[in-house]
């Protein structure tokens, strides 16, 4: 393991693809279980992570909003589809021994947090690891928008995903040295 970390805190964007493995719809466990294993190995390695999950693999608002559904109801579908996915990745972390906190912008307290940018960056800063659900909880933002704190330059160094062609397969990036200065977020600029 290298002295140093090439980042120290993350931003890492989750397609709900990414979570479907063989399937056509919904979680494929094994795969959970790999990319949970993933990100728990960089939190080990003492990376600070916070995790934007999409909902893809459950609900795509967009199709039947091209079908003639209200696009806000369609959203807001997709945005409850993020936090299903959030669940089951904070499940899978918490199995595997890490600390972590779901955070929803549209208020669930019943089942996540809410999202309050300084709770937030206090919950990486305490060494847990953050998925944030539900997008920016705005109508004109996709459901997997990361909340404003997420993109901003204190809460993250770097941001990566698998492109979605090859999201069921592909590993995810290292948030470590190997991490390249490329998969900056445009959102850091």
């Amino acid at each position: 393991m290298p002295d140093a970390l090439k980042y120290s805190r993350i931003l890492l964007k989750l397609s709900g693809e990414a979570l479907l493995g063989a399937a056509d719809y919904g979680i494929d466990p094994i795969v959970l279980q790999r990319v949970a294993g993933e990100i728990a190995e960089a939190h080990g390695a003492g990376v600070q992570i916070g995790v934007v999950i999409g909902g893809g693999n459950i609900f795509r608002g967009a199709g039947l909003a091209a079908a003639g559904m209200d696009r806000v109801t369609g959203d807001h579908m997709g945005m409850l589809a993020t936090v299903m996915n959030a669940l089951a990745l904070q499940d899978a972390l918490e199995k595997l021994g890490a600390k972590v906190r779901v955070m929803s912008a549209i208020r669930i307290n019943d089942v996540c947090e809410d999202f309050i940018r300084r709770r937030a960056i206090r919950h990486i800063e305490k060494g847990r690891i953050a998925i944030f659900a539900a997008g920016s909880a705005t109508r004109s933002s996709p459901p997997t928008r990361p909340p404003r704190c997420a993109r901003s330059r204190s809460a993250h160094s770097c941001c990566s995903r698998p492109p979605r062609s090859t999201a069921s397969t592909a590993p995810i990036r290292r948030a470590t040295p190997t991490c390249s200065a490329s998969t900056r977020s445009a959102t850091t600029r």
